[in-house]
């Protein structure tokens, strides 16, 4: 019998990038993580940024009808680990752990456009293989 997945709630500040690719690209390759996501300024009413949901098609990793959802102190209890990835700030209620992935950002080096968010995509992807390893111990 497989053990529960995990529920894992990534969090950047849109949720239209970085959180969103997090939990396509975990979606896509386990089973053995529930993955959510949420922005700690969630751009309302907007979609998953265009070039980001490009790079998640290369890979087979495509989200349907992602809507930015606002990050709230339920959503964090509700998962068992809350991963930020990127810069935003987040204040944990009690008992809620979060771990920070301070994911490469291609733009501090000059490199924009499909190339910065194939190198954010592909660092994210690492990120989460050793996440897989890590809670399947």
């Amino acid at each position: 019998m497989s053990p529960e997945p995990k529920n894992v709630l990534f969090v950047c500040v849109s949720n239209r990038g970085k959180s969103v690719m997090a939990e396509h690209l975990t979606a896509a390759v386990t089973d053995q993580i529930r993955a959510s996501s949420a922005g700690t300024a969630a751009t309302i009413g907007g979609g998953i940024n265009d070039l980001a949901a490009q790079v998640l098609a290369e890979v087979g990793a495509v989200p349907i009808r992602h809507s930015p959802r606002q990050l709230t102190d339920d959503l964090m209890r509700t998962a068992d680990l809350v991963v930020v990835v990127g810069t935003a700030e987040v204040s944990p209620p009690a008992g809620v752990t979060v771990e920070v992935w301070d994911t490469d950002e291609p733009s501090a080096r000059g490199i924009d456009g499909i190339d910065r968010m194939r190198m954010i995509r592909d660092d994210i992807t690492e990120r989460i293989g050793a996440l897989i390893a890590r809670l399947s111990r």
